[in-house]
């Protein structure tokens, strides 16, 4: 009579780099700041408000002084970069005097728009992209070669159908330009005064990859695939922060 080979339950040993990690105890206060101070440098000011109620955490007087970099941020991401322009010069005015290239993208991506909407407003009438762009950019463009790289690639939209457009030219229409230069806008106005211009979050996550891939070319004892641990929105603050910002439309500002 056969019997049938029995099926183990053993739990699989965990590897003891994981085992110690456990025993580290991580203070919430410091994972509170570090929460804040993503919210306020990436300019989400009522998710980082909510966030200071629910911690039971004294919100900081950046939450208020952030208002005007979101308008800006949301000028750019619906396109309209003339009101994101006029914002910035009020906010400060020789910020983009003074930064040149800062200046130039803003231009090329309001030209971009303005290409965008041919069709639109005026049928198949390219006349204010190309006025724009022989007014604004092209007197700025022979001081930079990448200036005149950039205009000759956004002015290729008016030659092709949208449909026949190449690959690297359609990719001036995605809304990824308009998240990259309002970085670079969120960026400059975080220098401009005098703050970091990348939250602490990010120069830590960055520090986490490196310690991994140099604890590998050591031939360190570490577990196969290992994650970055950033398992905040698994406890509580982190999840009713992360619904406070859905409720209030930052979250999808985050990643448009």
């Amino acid at each position: 009579m056969m019997t049938s080979p029995s099926t183990s339950t053993t739990t699989p040993s965990r590897h003891a780099f994981e085992r110690r990690l456990e025993e580290v105890k991580i203070s919430k206060t410091d994972l509170n700041a570090l929460v804040m101070d993503y919210l306020i440098s990436e300019g989400y000011p009522s998710a980082a408000q909510k966030f200071a109620s629910e911690a039971n955490i004294q919100p900081t007087s950046a939450v208020d002084s952030i208002q005007e970099r979101v308008a800006i941020r949301e000028a750019i991401y619906r396109g309209d970069i003339q009101s994101a322009i006029e914002r910035i010069n009020e906010l400060n005015p020789m910020l983009l005097e003074k930064d040149e290239t800062l200046h130039f993208a803003l231009l090329r991506l309001q030209l971009v728009e303005l290409i965008r909407s041919c069709g639109t407003t005026s049928p198949d009438d390219p006349t204010p992209a190309i006025n724009f762009a022989t007014t604004e950019l092209a007197p700025r463009a022979p001081t930079n070669p990448q200036f005149l790289e950039d205009l000759e690639r956004t002015m290729t939209l008016l030659i092709f159908e949208r449909k026949d457009l190449p690959p690297q030219i359609a990719t001036l229409l995605e809304p990824k330009l308009r998240k990259d230069v309002a970085q670079r806008v969120n960026e400059a106005l975080l220098k401009e005064q005098g703050e970091r211009t990348k939250a602490k979050l990010f120069n830590l996550v960055h520090l986490r990859a490196w310690s991994e891939q140099k604890a590998r070319e050591a031939k360190k004892d570490l577990p196969e695939h290992m994650g970055f641990g950033l398992d905040l929105m698994q406890n509580g603050h982190g999840k009713n922060n992360h619904d406070g910002m859905q409720s209030n439309g930052e979250a999808e500002a985050m990643v448009a």
